[in-house]
């Protein structure tokens, strides 16, 4: 298991959720959507898909970062297939750190567990993630990571941004 390190926190400890860590998952997501969009989450349908990550094979899995047995941080993979690349790339999703534990190395543990995981499955291309332009501490976060912004644009159609 990857661990981090901060003086100030003690061990950071990084496993994959289980079921069990639905409630704080779903705390985690609705505080994100508040904080990065001012988005208020329907907190039904909201529990309906963290359920749904953890009782569907196939969509995809949760990390949490522990500081002495408390959930402090989470991310969420999902996976893209590329034919180019006969091989996955995993999207890092759903980022959360609590306020009071960033810039302490959460998200940095989170990170390199996926990654050390992607590159030990043997079938993943890389990872991606895709921030807001206007988030430059995240994107100092990631570029820090060794990741690079790509020569692509998201493009989208939210077939239920009107109904939401």
């Amino acid at each position: 298991m990857t661990q981090g390190g901060n003086s100030e926190i003690g061990a950071i400890k990084v496993r994959r959720a289980v079921p069990e860590d639905s409630d704080t998952i779903v705390r985690f997501n609705s505080a994100m959507a508040l904080e990065t969009e001012s988005k208020t989450l329907v907190e039904e349908q909201l529990r309906e898909g963290v359920a749904a990550m953890f009782n569907r094979q196939g969509l995809g899995f949760y990390c949490v970062a522990e500081v002495a047995g408390r959930m402090v941080g989470q991310l969420m993979i999902t996976t893209e297939w590329s034919d180019w690349r006969n091989s996955h790339y995993w999207w890092i999703q759903s980022v959360y750190v609590e306020p009071e534990y960033r810039r302490t190395g959460v998200y940095r543990t989170l990170h390199n567990f996926v990654a050390t995981e992607a590159q030990d499955q043997g079938d993943v291309q890389g990872l991606k993630l895709y921030v807001d332009r206007d988030n430059k501490r995240a994107q100092r976060v990631y570029f820090s990571l060794k990741m690079n912004h790509s020569n692509y644009d998201l493009w989208e159609i939210d077939f239920r941004a009107a109904h939401s």
